[in-house]
């Protein structure tokens, strides 16, 4: 059986989002009204409903907030991860992102710790994931 991987499909508003991440950035969205960040990219600010967005080049650096371990496969497009650590990362500018945690082992991730983006190509699309800092 030919298993398909999951993909996301990007949409002209989250476009900018993901030709970032192709080139190794990681940029959100900025509300020039009210100065609150935006993740994830939508129409509007999730604060003051501004249209009035704009895309900002960040770091990408945070702190991780919470994570799980998925020991079994989550869909058929994992069947080969074992013990996936997905995590919310709060960015610095405050937003926080569901991702999964590369390059550490699963008895050294704790909450608070500092995390930095890595950036994984797949088909079409590059994915943000993340890293002990």
């Amino acid at each position: 059986m030919q298993i398909t991987p999951i993909v996301p499909d990007p949409t002209p508003t989250s476009q900018p989002f993901w030709d970032a991440l192709a080139e190794e950035r990681v940029k959100i969205q900025h509300c020039r009204d009210c100065q609150a960040w935006v993740y994830y990219p939508r129409a509007r600010c999730s604060s003051c409903l501004s249209d009035n967005l704009a895309w900002e080049q960040i770091s990408g650096e945070g702190t991780l907030y919470t994570f799980t371990v998925a020991r079994q496969p989550t869909s058929a497009a994992f069947a080969e991860a074992e013990n996936l650590i997905i995590g919310v990362v709060e960015l610095d500018q405050g937003p926080r992102l569901t991702t999964s945690l590369e390059g550490v082992e699963l008895d050294d991730v704790v909450v608070g710790m500092r995390v930095k983006p890595c950036f994984a190509p797949t088909e079409g699309v590059t994915l943000l994931r993340y890293q002990p800092a």
